[in-house]
């Protein structure tokens, strides 16, 4: 076992979390991922302490547990802000405007990538793509998003996220939860609000809702003509 270890109640409390978590899958190792997300619901961040408790309950090294949380972007090695700010960068969104956003919000909020406010409010990072290029440009606060963003909304987002007032995402819950709370959902900890708000928004049901005025249906794939096989014979 490591010397980085949580203070005694806390492991107790986060060791009933992971025997729950663990005893999901068929093989132990195979629960890493949650986990991560379970000791980043504890410290905003995965510490030594949280890699430590990680390897402890799958029997794996440090070193190994380290491998993972570092090449995910998810989980994050140093203290996030209670609202972690995601600006997608990826072709459409940055096309739309998503580069100009990113660069305002850094200079109004003073903080660089993946970087956090003096006060802990608000931790800044280009991400990307979030599967939700019929509303480029996208910001995500917590996962949550907020469609259709400009320079403008997008500060004055943030700004309301500092000052404590209560902000609604676009799509999804009535209010944000904090970057703790939605680490902890991502560990597989219901927090009962996922059916909350609007799930789907218009431009995104234009197609279902074309399809069916028109009478479209998706092919019988048993009736598909068969291809050709890559490797030059019949498929």
């Amino acid at each position: 076992m490591s010397t980085a270890t949580f203070p005694e109640e806390t492991r107790a409390r986060l060791e009933v979390d992971a025997k729950e978590i663990i005893g999901r899958y068929p093989r132990q190792r195979s629960a890493l991922l949650p986990l991560l997300h379970l000791v980043q619901s504890e410290e905003g961040f995965v510490s030594a302490k949280g890699i430590a408790f990680c390897a402890d309950q799958l029997g794996l090294t440090t070193a190994e547990v380290t491998a993972v949380a570092t090449f995910y972007t998810m989980y994050k090695r140093r203290p996030t802000g209670d609202f972690h700010v995601g600006v997608c960068t990826n072709t459409l969104c940055a096309v739309m405007g998503g580069d100009e956003i990113f660069a305002a919000l850094k200079d109004h909020l003073g903080v660089g990538n993946d970087e956090t406010t003096e006060d802990g409010r608000v931790s800044l990072e280009h991400i990307e793509c979030n599967a939700a290029c019929d509303f480029a440009p996208v910001v995500m606060v917590n996962w949550e998003f907020f469609d259709n963003q400009t320079p403008e909304s997008a500060k004055r987002l943030v700004d309301d996220l500092r000052l404590g007032r209560d902000v609604a995402p676009t799509r999804g819950p009535d209010r944000l939860c904090t970057w703790k709370e939605a680490s902890r959902v991502l560990a597989g900890f219901s927090d009962g609000r996922g059916a909350e708000g609007t799930q789907a928004g218009e431009p995104s049901l234009t197609g279902l809702r074309l399809a069916r005025e028109r009478g479209w249906t998706a092919p019988d794939p048993d009736r598909l003509p068969v291809g050709d096989d890559p490797e030059g014979g019949a498929a």
